[in-house]
């Protein structure tokens, strides 16, 4: 297990490193970059109004025409760009390798001080839509399998497949509209309100949840539909096998059958996804829900530093991203061993 877990983890760092030479590359050749949107700005007198046209990571900038060579040279020095592209790669690397994220070029703040601002939000929608998907989706599961092929079943896999079908977004327009809009219960943007601070525990408990209830019914809407129809099928197969039959040849209760057998080997695939499904539910936020509900989330600045070509802040999440994914998947694998003791990865 040692050897494996050793081998995995030398794996990642090519792996690592492909992700963030690829997309270095392809932010070479990206129209648009830093310097330009500079350029293009000061231009407009800071109107915010950003040029392209050019290329970005130090290429030949078509936005600098009539600019002073001189003053042209100090943008691009402080930005970076004035050193070769390997050179800023290695330098790149050397910074992530001590989890020096860089420092952004818009917002004058460290990667890692956005990240942490952002985190919160991203919690909060990722934390809500994990729990509650789960503690939905397993026990219907076990009902569907436990009434297959009865009424209940059909019904229910009918409005699961209706809320799977329904993306996220356009159910967050509706919920805004009807319960935001036209009913008033519930408010249209933030996860607080303007006077947070003045309330009472209980009232920023009770105000933390009104604000949260509606994007989360969007994110949680299709994402446990998966969850409970895996968790039917693992039932039914496990239902099915010899070990149920003797168990119930025995005496044994259908309860006891149920719940101290077949769901323990039921769950292996639900567990062993636990990991995934738990960093991926507020790392990899959505975007829609995020802006649809005004909420300043990890997804949403991954967004505007893109749009912005934000170089550090691209680079510096994805490289925290990846880590954390790889890690993750890592772990996953390890939870196979721990809920069945069957598996060997010798």
């Amino acid at each position: 297990m040692f050897a494996y877990i050793v081998k995995r983890i030398l794996l990642m760092l090519p792996t690592l490193l492909g992700v963030l030479l690829l997309t270095f590359v392809v932010i070479q050749f990206v129209p648009g970059g830093p310097v330009e949107q500079y350029l293009a700005e000061a231009k407009a007198g800071a109107t915010g109004m950003g040029g392209g046209g050019g290329e970005g990571g130090g290429m030949a900038y078509r936005g600098a025409q009539g600019v002073d060579p001189k003053r042209l040279e100090q943008i691009k020095a402080l930005y970076g760009f004035d050193k070769p592209a390997h050179e800023r790669f290695v330098q790149m690397l050397g910074r992530f390798a001590r989890f020096d994220l860089g420092r952004s070029f818009f917002q004058n703040k460290d990667v890692w001080q956005l990240v942490k601002e952002k985190l919160p939000v991203s919690i909060s929608l990722g934390l809500w839509t994990f729990f509650i998907s789960y503690l939905v989706a397993v026990p219907l599961g076990v009902a569907k399998a436990v009434r297959a092929g009865s009424r209940f079943d059909l019904v229910t896999t009918l409005i699961i497949l209706v809320g799977y079908a329904i993306p996220g977004f356009v159910l967050g327009v509706a919920l805004l509209v009807i319960f935001g809009g036209q009913l008033q219960w519930f408010p249209l943007r933030g996860l607080t309100s303007a006077n947070w601070d003045e309330l009472s525990l209980m009232g920023k408990v009770t105000d933390y949840l009104w604000h949260i209830t509606l994007p989360v019914t969007a994110m949680v809407a299709g994402s446990f539909a998966v969850t409970a129809m895996l968790t039917k099928n693992a039932f039914l197969e496990e239902i099915r096998k010899q070990y149920v039959l003797t168990a119930r040849a025995k005496g044994l209760t259908e309860r006891q059958v149920l719940w101290g057998h077949v769901f323990r080997n039921a769950l292996i695939p639900i567990i062993t996804g636990f990991p995934s499904a738990f960093i991926g539910a507020f790392f990899a936020g959505s975007l829609l829900i995020e802006t649809l509900f005004s909420l300043d989330g990890l997804g949403l600045l991954s967004y505007e530093s893109v749009i912005r070509r934000d170089y550090p802040v691209v680079l510096g999440t994805l490289y925290l991203f990846t880590l954390i994914g790889l890690v993750t998947k890592l772990i996953s694998d390890l939870c196979y061993v721990w809920v069945d003791p069957r598996v060997k990865f010798d």
